[in-house]
C-alpha cells in the first residue's frame, strides 16, 4: 500500500463508518519499580537501577508495590470503575530482548479496575468512552538499536539493551469500542487521551510526560461499510508517543483501509509502527491472541484482596475532577469555553491557577503565561511547567506593573533575567536597576529634551494632531531606557504643548 492508493479522508467518510479503540500504557510515578526496591529515577546511567528481580535472575522473588496497588485503584475510581475484591497477577509468556524474564508479570482475566468510563466533549456533543479494564504490570526494558536508517532492530548494526525501566509500575487502561464517532473519530481519540492525561494528573499517579515515555498509547481503528452488522478487523498502531499523533494515526489509518476495502481487499488484524516525519502507519506484526501468550497465574505472588474499607479511604481522598475544575475556574474567572479551551491546550490552566492563587488577577495570569512565556518556551523547544520560573514569581512580576514598579517592556527583561537563574523579580530589578522611573522633575527633563529635539513634531501637536505625540514619547522611552511609565510621559508631553 503506498500513499498514492490512499483514499481522501472525505471519501472515506462517505462509504465507511470508523469504530476506535485505545489502549493507553501509563508508567506509575512510584518511588520504587513493581516488585523489587530498585529506583525509578528518569534519565539514569544505563542498568544502574537493576537488581537480580526485576533482571529475573533464578532465585529472585518478587513482592508487590503497595503503592502501586493504591494508584491503580485511584486510577480505577477516578475512570468510574467497579474495584476487584481478589484479583491476582499472571505470567505473560514471549521472548524479546528487552523482557529480562522472558514473561511479563501482568493481569489477564483477572484484572484489578473494571467497567468504567470517561466523558469527552467532541466538537459540542458528549462522547462516554466505556473503560473495559485498568490492570497492573511491570514495564519492560529499553532497546536502542544503531545503525540503518528507520531506529528499528531490521536494518540495525548492533542492539543495546538499557533494563532501567523493566519492573516499573506500568497500568494499562484499555477502552471498550467507541463506534458513532464518525469524521470525529481522529478527534475523538486525541481529545480522550487529552482528558486522561489531565486526569492521571491530577490524581498525582504519573508525570504522564508522552516524550518520555510514561505515557504510551496504542491505537486501534477499523472500518466497516456504512449500514454494515458487523464491525470490520481492526489494526493497532503502537506506541504512538504524542497527542497530535493519535489524531493523525486514526486518520492515516482510515484512509489506507478504505483503500484497501475499495480495491476488494482484506485488512488483516496486525500491529502497525506509526511513522512521526510522514504521518504514516507500516506493517509490523500480525497480531497475537491471548493463548498465544500461555497465561497462567503467577506461582511467586499472592492474589491481592483490597479491603473495603482502604478502598473507601481512597474514593474520599480523589481529588477534584479536571471537568469540575475546569467548569468551576471557568465561572470564578468570567472566561469563554475558547479562552478555558486554550489554557487547557497550552498546558497552563495549572500554572494560571497557582499564579491566581499567588495574588495575580486571573487576567494577568492568563496574559504573562499565554503570551510572554508561552513564547519562550517554544523558543526553547520546552513545555510551560518545564520554564524556570514559578507561579509565585510570575505573580510578583504581576504585582509590580500593578503598582506601577514596572512597565510591559521591563516585565519581560525581569522575566528574561528569572529565567536565566539571576534570582526572585526583586533580586533582579535591584540588581539591574530596571525600575520605572518614578521621579517626575526627571522625567520632565526628559519630555523637555525630546519637544526641543523634535521641533517639527512639537509643532503638530500643539496644532492639535494628538497621535504625534507617540514620537515624542518613544524619544523619552529610548533616554529613560525604557524605564519610564509611557502613560504618564504623554500626559506630561499635552500638558507641556497644551
Amino acid at each position: 500500500m503506498t500513499m498514492d492508493t490512499l483514499v481522501s479522508f472525505a471519501e472515506a467518510m462517505e462509504r465507511y463508518e470508523p469504530v476506535i479503540g485505545l489502549e493507553t500504557h501509563v508508567e506509575l510515578g512510584t518511588r520504587t519499580k513493581m516488585f523489587c526496591g530498585c529506583t525509578t529515577t528518569f534519565g539514569a546511567e544505563p542498568n544502574s537501577q537493576v537488581c537480580p528481580v526485576c533482571l529475573g535472575l533464578p532465585g529472585s522473588l518478587p513482592v508487590v508495590n503497595r503503592t502501586a496497588i493504591e494508584y491503580t485503584i485511584r486510577i480505577g475510581l477516578a475512570l468510574n470503575c467497579e474495584i476487584a475484591s481478589w484479583c491476582r497477577f499472571a505470567r505473560k509468556n514471549y521472548f524479546y530482548p528487552d523482557m529480562p524474564k522472558n514473561f511479563q508479570i501482568s493481569q489477564y482475566d483477572e484484572p484489578l479496575c473494571t467497567n468504567g468510563w470517561l466523558d469527552v466533549e467532541v466538537e459540542g456533543r458528549t462522547v462516554r468512552v466505556g473503560i473495559e479494564r485498568v490492570h497492573l504490570e511491570e514495564d519492560t526494558g529499553k532497546s536502542l538499536h544503531v545503525g540503518g536508517a528507520t531506529g528499528r532492530i531490521h536494518g540495525a548494526e548492533y542492539s543495546l539493551v538499557d533494563y532501567n525501566r523493566a519492573g516499573i509500575p506500568l497500568v494499562e487502561i484499555v477502552t471498550k469500542p467507541i463506534p458513532g464517532t464518525g469524521a470525529d473519530a481522529p478527534v475523538a481519540a486525541r481529545l480522550y487521551v487529552t482528558e486522561l492525561r489531565d486526569l492521571l494528573r491530577s490524581l498525582r499517579v504519573s508525570d504522564v510526560r508522552m516524550e518520555e515515555g510514561s505515557l504510551r498509547c496504542d491505537v486501534n481503528t477499523s472500518l466497516a461499510p456504512r449500514g454494515a452488522s458487523q464491525w470490520g478487523t481492526r489494526t493497532e498502531t503502537k506506541n504512538v508517543n504524542s497527542l497530535r499523533s493519535v489524531e493523525r494515526a486514526v486518520r492515516f489509518e482510515i484512509e489506507r483501509q478504505a483503500a484497501v476495502l475499495d480495491a476488494g481487499g482484506r485488512v488483516i488484524q496486525e500491529t502497525r509502527h506509526f511513522h512521526e516525519d510522514t504521518g504514516t502507519t507500516t506493517s509490523g506484526r500480525s497480531k497475537e491472541e491471548a493463548q498465544d501468550y500461555r497465561y497462567f497465574p503467577e506461582p511467586d505472588l499472592v492474589p491481592v484482596a483490597p479491603p473495603i474499607e482502604w478502598v473507601a479511604q481512597i474514593k474520599a481522598a480523589l481529588p477534584e475532577a479536571p471537568v469540575a475544575r475546569r467548569a468551576r475556574l471557568r465561572a470564578e474567572w468570567g472566561l469563554s469555553e475558547t479562552d478555558m479551551t486554550a489554557l487547557s491546550n497550552a498546558g497552563a490552566l495549572d500554572l494560571v491557577a497557582e499564579t491566581v492563587a499567588a495574588g495575580a488577577s486571573p487576567g494577568d495570569a492568563r496574559k504573562w503565561w499565554l503570551g510572554e512565556l508561552a513564547r519562550r518556551a517554544n523558543d526553547a523547544g520546552k513545555e510551560l511547567p518545564d520554564l524556570a520560573i514559578t507561579p509565585v514569581q510570575v505573580a510578583r512580576v504581576a504585582e509590580l506593573v500593578e503598582a506601577g514598579s514596572l512597565n510591559d517592556r521591563l516585565a519581560r527583561d525581569v522575566i528574561d533575567a528569572v529565567l536565566a537563574g539571576e534570582g526572585d523579580p526583586d533580586e533582579v530589578v535591584e540588581a539591574r536597576d530596571l525600575a520605572v522611573v518614578s521621579d517626575e522633575s526627571a522625567l520632565t527633563a526628559a519630555v523637555d529634551q525630546a519637544i526641543a529635539a523634535n521641533p517639527e513634531v512639537a509643532a503638530k501637536v500643539r496644532d492639535g494632531k494628538v497621535a504625534a505625540a507617540g514620537v515624542l514619547v518613544g524619544a523619552v522611552m529610548k533616554a529613560t531606557r525604557g524605564q519610564a511609565d509611557a502613560a504618564r510621559v504623554r500626559e506630561l508631553i499635552l500638558q507641556r504643548l497644551s
